[in-house]
């Protein structure tokens, strides 16, 4: 637990203004982004603090992928079915600004905007997949 970092204060429920959204996976929360690059855009992070994605190894694998199975079971939750239509992802530092891990979900891919395009381009420098 990092108390300077808002996520860890998030994972913990310190944080009021931030509701976390339904999850199964009681080392994960999610919660809506405030900045949300499409109509459905979550952040699933880790209960415990970790470093951004750059400090992932081999054993992290599944983490990752119970990252992504709780950013899947919350679009299907929000009535969000179309999971071809998804695209989720990290941020490359220096292009995070928060350094807690977390995994951007957004749907559907196919209604990004134009900056969202850019912002959440597919295995681009900035944004990895």
């Amino acid at each position: 637990y990092d108390g300077k970092c808002v996520f860890c204060r998030i994972a913990r429920r310190e944080e009021r203004g931030t509701a976390l959204l339904p999850c199964e996976d009681e080392d994960l929360v999610c919660f809506r982004d405030i900045k949300p690059g499409a109509p459905h855009h979550y952040l699933v992070v880790p209960v415990k603090h970790m470093g951004n994605c750059k400090t992932l190894k081999t054993e992290h694998i599944p983490l990752v992928k119970r990252m992504m199975e709780v950013g899947k079971a919350v679009l299907q939750n929000n009535n969000f079915s179309d999971l071809n239509d998804v695209r989720m992802g990290f941020h490359w530092p220096p292009f995070c600004s928060i350094a807690h891990l977390h995994l951007h979900v957004l749907a559907p891919a196919s209604q990004l905007g134009f900056l969202s395009r850019i912002y959440y381009r597919l295995n681009s420098y900035w944004f990895i997949t």
